[in-house]
Formats: structure tokens, C-alpha cells, sequence
């Protein structure tokens, strides 16, 4: 299946000169959704991965039955004071500014093997604070998943060193 062909492309949006892929279409067809989930998972499968990390709200789409398929738990990162419990936090840099992420301080163990599974690699800054946050709680990054890379931001610069799964690529 041609998962690009799943994926509605809105130009000028959010604003004038910005193309915009919406998953939403990909992710309302049972069998294109499915096919997302089951290359995720093939990628997956033989890496010995301990846990999936994913990014709100976009990442819990992909990596909870990721996740579920390979019978392994799922670790929410948030926004600020989006979690209960004792958090760790990163920094991280946007187009025009910086933000914070975060997850719980006691839900990744000391060498746990770890997969960030995302819908969109564009600039990179989202997944590489993700990526510091597991690392500053001792886990290893053993995968990045994504269902979209958008190829003319470079995003995949800020990730060298790193096994790097894009399923449909766009040149924005």
C-alpha cells in the first residue's frame, strides 16, 4: 500500500507557504492506519526494544499499539504540568523560541533499549529533546520512527548516530 496516497496534503496552511500533511486521513482508513502501525513494528521487532516513547498528542497515535503489538509498555513525553508525578524535563528549540518536554522520572530503568516513535520528522528539535530525556534517565535510544519526513528541513541532521525509520518521505 502506498501510504503517501493516505495522506491529504493542505497547501497554505497553518499560514501562507506552509504545506501541510495531514495524517488525519491516513489514520480514519482502518487498512492504511494498520499498514502504518505493521511497517512501525517490523522495523521494531528485532532491535530488542524495552519500551516506546512517544511525543504528545501525535506520537500516542503511532506508538501505543506499536507498543501493544510488540507486548511491550508505552511512555507518554508531555508539555509541562501535564504529569502527575516527579518529572525530568529537556529544553528544546523551535522555529522561533524554545519549549520543554517531559516525562516521569522513575518510568525509564538504567539501560532500557528505548524506540521514539513520532507521525512527522521536520526540523528535528522535537525528537532530539525527546532523545536527551531518555538518555538523562539512563535509557538508550535504539530507534526513531516516524510515519512522515519532511526531507528539505534536515532534521534528520540533528539525528546522526541514531537508526532512523521515515515510512513516507516529502521535500516540504
Amino acid at each position: 500500500m502506498n501510504l503517501k496516497e493516505k495522506i491529504r496534503v493542505i497547501d497554505n496552511f497553518p499560514k501562507e507557504g506552509i504545506s501541510f500533511k495531514d495524517i488525519t486521513t491516513l489514520i480514519s482508513d482502518g487498512e492504511a492506519l494498520k499498514e502504518a502501525i505493521d511497517q512501525i513494528v517490523e522495523h521494531l521487532k528485532d532491535k530488542k526494544i524495552d519500551v516506546i516513547v512517544g511525543p504528545e498528542a501525535r506520537g500516542f497515535i503511532f506508538g501505543v499499539p506499536a507498543a501493544y503489538a510488540l507486548g511491550i509498555g508505552f511512555i507518554p513525553v508531555r508539555k509541562p504540568g501535564k504529569l502527575p508525578g516527579e518529572t525530568i524535563s529537556v529544553n528544546y528549540g523551535l522555529e522561533y523560541g524554545e519549549d520543554q518536554l517531559q516525562i516521569h522520572k522513575d518510568v525509564i530503568k538504567p539501560g532500557q533499549r528505548v524506540a521514539i516513535v513520532d507521525d512527522l520528522l521536520a526540523t528535528g528539535g522535537t525528537v532530539e529533546g525527546v532523545a536527551k530525556l531518555i538518555e538523562q534517565a539512563g535509557g538508550e535510544v535504539a530507534s526513531l520512527d516516524f510515519v512522515i519526513e519532511l526531507t528539505e528541513l534536515n532534521g534528520k541532521d540533528k539525528l546522526k548516530g541514531y537508526d532512523v525509520l521515515s515510512l513516507v518521505k516529502y521535500d516540504v
